[in-house]
Parts: C-alpha cells; structure tokens; sequence
C-alpha cells in the first residue's frame, strides 16, 4: 500500500534521498553474507516478562523463525497490505514479527503491552485489523484471552496469533503449528508475486494528540530508514556495535531509533522490558553493549548514586542516546567526564520528526544538552544524511511568518523524506496538521540559537500542546477527560501534567465535584479505569479539587493556571 504520489516519490528517488531497498531486504543482505554471526539477544528476565528462557539467535536462525511465522500467516490468509495488530513485549518475538510482516508484505500496527480493551476496540476497528499478534501472558497480563474476551467487538479481526502455553480456545497457537509442504509452495509462490516496495506502508503507529484518541501514523519503509540513518551516523554505528533497546518497539525511539538502525549497520540487537535497572546493568556488563537508549531521569539518578556506579561495568559502552525531556548539561558532562560515555541529545516524533546532537556535530558537551543541528536548513552541513533530506523551519503560529532571528520562538515546521503523508483515515486532522507549502505543524516550539555569533542551533522551547509525556509514551488529557467526565462524582474535569523525576511527567485530575460531600479517591478512579477497559498508565495520579475551572473570557480552561496551582500543592506537600 503506496500512500505517497508518484510526483513526490520521483522527485525524492531523483535527488537521491529515496532508494528501492526495502527494511527485509536490510536484514536478508545480512543473512546472505553473515548468516552464523549472533544478531538477536531476548531479556535476561524473559521467564518473568512471558515465560521461558532467553533466546539468542543469528541472522541465519533468525531468517529461519521469521520464514516459519511467514509461512504461518500465509497459510492462515494473511495477505499483502492486510493489517496486523502486533501487543509482544520487547522480546525476540517482536523483531521477529515484524520482519514476517515485513516478508509477506502486510503492514503492522503496533500496540504498547498497557494497551487495554477500550483501545483494543477503538483502534482495531479504525484500522480494520485482520489479526492480532501476541502472547499468552505478558507480565501478569492474560494478553490473548483479553483479545478473546473483546473479540465479539471486533468487526474486523479474524485471527488471533499468540505465542506461550495454555493458548486460550479460538486463538491459534505460533509454538504448535506446523507447515505442510502445500504452505511451504503457497508462502514461498505468495511472497514472489506479492513483494513490497520501498515506498510501500511498514507500520501504522499510535501517537497521541489535542482530539482525545490516538492518531494512526502510516510510515514506509523510506520514511524510516531516513529517520534512522540520525542514530547511524551520529551513532557511527557499525556491524561492530552491540545495541541494547531499552525502549518498547512500538514507536520512533524503538523502531527508528533501535530496530531499523540495528539492520542498517548489521550490529547486535540486545531487547530489554520492562525497565527494571539491576537487569539492564546486568546486560550492559554481560553482552558488552556499546550504545543504549536511557531517559535522562535515569541517567541523572545513576550518575549521582555511586552505590549503582560501583557495580555496574560501562567499560564497553561508549554512547548513550536520550531526549523526550530536556537535559541537564551538567549531567552529560557528568558522564563523559567520570566514564567517557558520549550522551546524544534525540529529539523525534512518530510523524518523522528527527533532530540528534552528537559529539561530531556538537562537541561542545554543556551545548549538546541544550541545542540541536539545524538540519534541514541551506548552509550547514552536519554528520547525518538526514540533515540534507528535509527542511525545517520555525515559524510564528499566529502569524505564519518565518522565524530568521535568534531567541525568538515559534513552531517547528518540517517537510522531506521522513515526514509521514498523513494521518491513517483522517482527512480532516491532516489538513489542518500541514501548512500551504506543504510543512508539518509539529506543535512544538523552538528557537535559533546563536554561539559564537552564528545561528546554527535550534533549542526545544516547549510543547505548544498539552499532551504529557510519562515514561516515553504519550498521554491525551482529552482521552482522559472524556472518561472522567461519566463518572457521577465529578461535575468537570481537566488533566494536566506534572514533572517526575523518574518518569518525566505524571498526569493530575484538576475536578469539581457534583457534591464536596462526596469526593471520589484515586483508587476510585484506578478502579473506574480498569472497568472501562483502559491502559493503565493513562489513569491520573493525583488528584486537585476545585470550585470551578480556571476560564479565559471564551470559555476555554486556562491549563496553564492549572499547571502552576499544582505545582504549588505538590511543592507544599
């Protein structure tokens, strides 16, 4: 499925920023001419994540589970451009998946493992998922039998994949099935008439947005090799690399930043889930990772806590790459200096956003935890393909007019070779999301950044929406709303975020209640979202009661006034 116009994809292959290599045909290179080297590492605590022992593959062994997934799903009627809606943890059985997807042609969603059955419902239905991929138990999670339990909501959903034992009735079992030789002929005879192109849809991602319900991302496989080439070459990564993934492979940091750069330099692949540090440290030490991905929470806590710094072994990593939040310049000092490990400061999207300061770029290391290339603009160069593929500009939101001046915010617009082509069976959001000259509105504000007399660095300002961001994954405080508003204790409600040490940001319930007599408590909520079929991470996690609802003269609630009220609680707690 080619959402892009042939004008766009000519002009593109034309200037050489759009190739005919498709993501399999990264990974099948590697197979034919490293086939015994070891590629694909599962979580040292796999038999707490879904049971079993860790796996390690080759590309060979690998090639191997993905040609019998293939085959599997072809001979279940899996077909090109059918839909599959992937729930695994980050475990080998993810990379594995997606390379099957990727070998028949279909196209994956991907869902995060906190994913419930309210999303199951609104989104398997929008997109018109024809199966589900998953396992048995993820966690504590019955993960299959929740598909089961919702399959009668499911218009589209006609089968259910799982791996693990005690497989539930109607889900077919990925560990007992066999292929016949008549599979075998029809896999092999489907793959040869129904092969991708690289302009072809890989993934429908989920980001979160000011409308309340996740928007689906449909990205090719040239959109995401683009991004990636950011963590290749800032990463200089090569087939010497060990990576470990630290982030779940669902969205732009695990798969543009961890699965993709991973086949791109034909290095190893170490999974890691959920975040647990004892484990991670353990895996850094015992398969010599190079480069991870970290939140800078985490990172800000190791490098002050010499009790972890003491038995932990970093002597083979060299990099680590991190963002999502803004980071401290005295702690990427802090780790080149005590370990001489490199911190990357990443900023990307779903929709194909994708800034990296690096130690080529920006050596500079107070500067690099502050400012980004200005990629995408005429007159610099920098170390990454990605610079030359796109443009970026940052422009008065009010106004439209473009922004050439230092210290002055505005929105960040970009337009090129790894922007999305809009959102999935949403016409109208994706017209207002992308300007008369074709940019997209990112919604989050930037500025040029002079040093030395020279604007060459954009600095992240904000977000001009609200959206909060825990652990990585984002949250619509409308989403939240909107259910909350049912509950009979509460007369309004609005959800803001709060800073987290660990976690970035956690989402408070600013509410007026229907009666003061009557309060509702966060486990009331917790209870109310779990009723509901919710992910649990969206459930609010401290509560402010109000009399009414701070309002500007239209109506509109002030969320910044919100903000700072509790700001003031928390501080006074």
């Amino acid at each position: 499925m080619i959402l892009v116009s042939e004008k766009l994809i000519s002009e593109y292959v034309e200037k050489g920023w759009w190739g005919t290599e498709t993501i399999y045909n990264l990974f099948h290179h590697h197979v034919e001419t490293r086939p015994n080297t070891e590629a694909l590492i599962d979580p040292l605590n796999r038999s707490e994540i879904c049971g079993g022992l860790p796996k390690r593959f080759t590309y060979q062994e690998i090639s191997n589970e993905v040609d019998q997934l293939a085959g599997i799903l072809v001979k279940n009627g899996i077909r090109k451009d059918d839909i599959i809606a992937i729930q695994l943890p980050n475990t080998v059985e993810i990379v594995i998946s997606y390379l099957a997807i990727l070998r028949i042609g279909a196209i994956a969603t991907p869902f995060p493992v906190q994913y419930r059955e309210h999303e199951y419902e609104t989104l398997l239905n929008f997109v018109e998922a024809k199966a589900v991929l998953t396992m048995t138990r993820i966690m504590k999670d019955e993960a299959a039998q929740r598909f089961v339990d919702v399959r009668s909501k499911l218009s589209s959903v006609e089968l259910i994949f799982a791996w693990g034992d005690d497989v539930p009735e109607g889900v077919i079992a990925l560990d007992q099935e066999e292929l016949l030789p008549q599979d075998i002929e029809s896999f092999q005879h489907e793959i040869s008439t129904a092969a991708s192109t690289a302009n072809d849809i890989f993934t429908i991602c989920w980001t979160s947005g000011t409308e309340g319900k996740p928007k689906g991302v449909p990205r090719s496989h040239n959109e995401w090799i683009i991004s990636a080439y950011a963590s290749v070459d800032v990463g200089e990564l090569t087939q010497d690399d060990i990576l470990l993934n630290t982030f779940p492979m669902v969205n732009m940091a695990g798969i543009g930043g961890m699965f993709v750069p991973w086949l791109l330099s034909g290095s190893k692949l170490i999974m890691h889930h959920p975040f647990d540090l004892p484990t991670f440290l353990q895996q850094i030490a015992i398969d010599r990772a190079t480069y991870t991905l970290a939140p800078p929470a985490l990172l800000n806590m190791m490098l002050n806590n010499e009790a972890i710094l003491k038995q932990a072994n970093f002597s083979t990593l060299r990099a680590i790459g991190s963002g999502s939040t803004p980071l401290s310049p005295m702690m990427v000092k802090g780790w080149k200096e005590k370990h001489n490990i490199d911190i990357f400061n990443y900023f990307g999207s779903n929709e194909g956003a994708t800034f990296m300061s690096g130690p080529k770029d920006i050596p500079n290391l107070e500067q690099r935890a502050t400012f980004f290339p200005r990629f995408g603009v005429e007159g610099y160069e920098w170390s990454t393909r990605i610079a030359n593929r796109f443009q970026s500009r940052i422009v008065n939101a009010d106004t439209g007019e473009e922004i050439t001046t230092s210290g002055d915010p505005g929105e960040m617009r970009i337009k090129g070779a790894s922007i999305f082509p809009g959102y999935w069976k949403n016409e109208e959001i994706t017209n207002k999301v992308f300007d008369k000259d074709g940019f997209f509105c990112t919604g989050d504000m930037f500025e040029i950044a002079e040093v030395n007399g020279e604007p060459k660095y954009y600095r992240f300002v904000g977000r001009s929406k609200d959206i909060i961001i825990r652990g990585g994954i984002n949250i619509a405080p409308e989403e939240i709303e909107y259910l909350m508003q049912s509950h009979p204790k509460i007369a309004e409600i609005s959800v803001v975020g709060y800073p987290d040490k660990m976690v970035g940001e956690r989402a408070c319930a600013c509410i007026v209640l229907n009666s003061r007599e009557d309060p509702i408590t966060l486990e009331e909520i917790s209870s109310y979202f779990k009723e509901n079929g919710y992910a649990t991470y969206k459930t609010p996690e401290y509560i402010i009661f109000l009399d009414s609802l701070p309002r500007n003269p239209v109506g509109k609630v002030m969320k910044n006034n919100l903000r700072e009220q509790v700001l003031s609680e928390k501080m006074s707690v």
